[in-house]
């Protein structure tokens, strides 16, 4: 695990209090900061990665404990919100020797670190989770909640959105992809209701879906069809995103870009992402490249699922370079 008990410890009893690391008055809590703390135990001095900067909660406490003389390098793909964020911190007094700010994928994590002259980081974050702020934006289409058009892309300057791809692939297709990105047990039904369809909006997929598996299969109770809904957005995010290729393409640079007793930590949503963080980060420890890793999944506290749904679904998972 980290590498200072006390440290860990004093910076999760700082969260639970309330104090220093958990100043965040955002537009998004921060998903299990106390578990994030715990496992990467940042320290004065350090050089800190986060790997999806989001609205900067996780950034905010890290920077907290790893300054004045630390610095936190942020990177993301979300153009849009990646300018608040960097305002965000700006304000809160994080200049740009504590903080850049990089528009970019973090597939692309050691040309970043090479670009600011470093070889490799103390600690590395890698929250896969969808932000608040993005799935509450009609304009984006991650919801269903509010009416929007069907995009879904992170970088919204590059790439087809989720409507053009339900446009384009076959039923066969879809239903794979369903499977793969959601564990979607009713794929082929949802597949042939939608594949190759001109859905423009969040509201006509939903209820698209919600309708036809009313319709085709009658014995699925409204939860069941609501999960369903929620899982053939979430596949579908993923696939716009490339985001399990993406996953794959970081989990093998992590080990590169971490100082010797550095410290990983990701927090996947969904069973294909853990799976691929379990089995990368099994393989570093069977070779050598981890001195120590996650031997059971890290889960959110009872309070957090309590008042966050997301949470419910939050793994997060460590591992320690040799």
């Amino acid at each position: 695990m980290a590498h200072s008990p006390v440290a860990a410890a004093r910076l999760e009893a700082d969260v639970t209090r309330g104090h220093r690391a958990d100043p965040w008055d955002g537009p998004h809590r921060p998903m299990m900061l106390k578990e994030v703390l715990r496992h990467l135990d940042p320290h004065p001095g350090e050089i800190a990665v986060d790997c999806t900067l989001g609205s900067g909660a996780h950034a905010h406490a890290i920077l907290d404990a790893i300054t004045p003389s630390g610095t936190l390098i942020g990177l993301d793909v979300d153009a849009l919100e990646l300018q608040r964020t960097t305002q965000r911190l700006r304000d809160a007094g994080f200049g740009p020797a504590a903080f850049s700010a990089h528009h970019d994928n973090f597939t692309r994590l050691a040309d970043v670190l090479a670009a600011k002259g470093l070889r490799t980081a103390d600690i590395i974050l890698v929250d896969l989770g969808v932000s608040s702020m993005q799935v509450e934006d009609p304009s984006r289409g991650f919801s269903y909640k509010v009416p929007g058009p069907l995009d879904m892309r992170m970088n919204t300057s590059a790439g087809e959105g989720a409507s053009q791809l339900l446009a384009r692939v076959g039923e066969a297709e879809l239903s794979r992809i369903l499977v793969a990105n959601a564990d979607e047990p009713h794929a082929e039904a949802i597949a042939k209701l939608i594949a190759g369809s001109p859905i423009k909006t969040t509201h006509l997929l939903e209820r698209t879906v919600r309708m036809g598996l009313n319709q085709a299969l009658p014995a699925l109770s409204k939860s069941d069809v609501k999960m369903a809904v929620r899982r053939t957005f979430q596949a579908l995010r993923i696939a716009v995103n490339d985001e399990l290729n993406a996953l794959d393409a970081l989990l093998r640079v992590v080990p590169q870009c971490l100082s010797p007793g550095g410290r990983a930590v990701v927090i996947t949503f969904h069973s294909g992402e853990d799976r691929r963080v379990k089995k990368a980060f099994k393989a570093g420890k069977q070779s050598g490249v981890y001195s120590s890793i996650a031997v059971d999944v890290v889960r959110s506290a009872q309070d957090e699922t309590y008042t966050d749904r997301r949470a419910m679904a939050a793994k997060l998972r460590w591992a320690v370079r040799a």
